[in-house]
């Protein structure tokens, strides 16, 4: 991929670890794509990121089912002038709770945004980086798919599947040049995450980091895995978790 050729479409990409992801490879050279449900949140990343001298546009999505993923995905292709270089699957929802007190809705709301979102994402935009030889994605993940925790199983199942899915996805797209991996955070400090108050350091203090993770650290690892950097992995899950799951 060339640096100033290359489009990345982030989902996700108005808040937390999805800003901080775009910010990072438009400060690349890279032309960014954001997708988000806050047009008042996508208008400012997008005016934020061309101010520092980047180059980025808006779509407006809440990803709910297939056709809005392959919209999105077309829309993108659209503003990358015929091509998505890479693709950041990082929109998520993760409501914790005990697995009798959650409800079919919330279940068909966080696999339809966790799961289906990315996976008709690729559909449309994996075939296409196949026939052009190149191409990166990296869908992002969570430490709470490595290991039972009570209250996770609907959050921890859901990014399960998507660790699945980058190793087949790997296996199906690598051969034609397309790399796909996934990154794992541990608990990050966001505006999704603010709401868990003292229960996000006390997630934390059993990782060996005793600490949160900045989304900016967090992107670090996604902008590293989505550019040539990382040209010859393929399919890896990459731990950011502070050491959680090491131990």
């Amino acid at each position: 991929m060339t640096r100033d050729a290359s489009t990345a479409l982030i989902t996700g990409g108005t808040s937390g670890i999805g800003r901080a992801t775009a910010n990072k490879l438009a400060q690349l050279g890279i032309h960014v794509v954001v997708v988000g449900r806050n047009a008042e949140r996508g208008k400012k990343t997008v005016e934020e990121i061309r101010a520092a001298g980047g180059k980025a546009d808006f779509i407006a999505s809440d990803l709910g089912d297939a056709a809005s993923a392959r919209q999105v995905a077309r829309r993108a292709v659209e503003l990358g002038d015929g091509h998505v270089d890479i693709l950041i699957n990082n929109a998520g929802i993760f409501p914790f709770g005990p697995t009798h007190e959650m409800t079919q809705e919330q279940f068909d709301r966080v696999f339809s945004l966790n799961v289906k979102a990315p996976y008709f994402l690729v559909a449309e935009l994996a075939p296409l980086m196949a026939k052009r030889g190149k191409g990166a994605i990296v869908n992002v993940s969570t430490m709470a798919a490595d290991f039972g925790s009570p209250g996770m199983s609907l959050y921890g199942a859901s990014k399960a599947a998507i660790n699945l899915l980058t190793k087949t996805w790997a296996a199906e797209y690598g051969p034609s040049g397309v790399r796909v991996n996934a990154v794992s955070p541990g608990p990050t400090r966001t505006e999704g995450t603010d709401a868990m108050g003292q229960g996000l350091e006390q997630l934390a203090a059993q990782a060996p980091a005793h600490r949160p993770a900045a989304a900016e650290e967090i992107a670090e690892a996604i902008v590293f895995l989505a550019t040539d950097r990382a040209s010859f992995i393929y399919g890896a899950k990459l731990a950011v978790d502070g050491g959680r799951t090491a131990v």
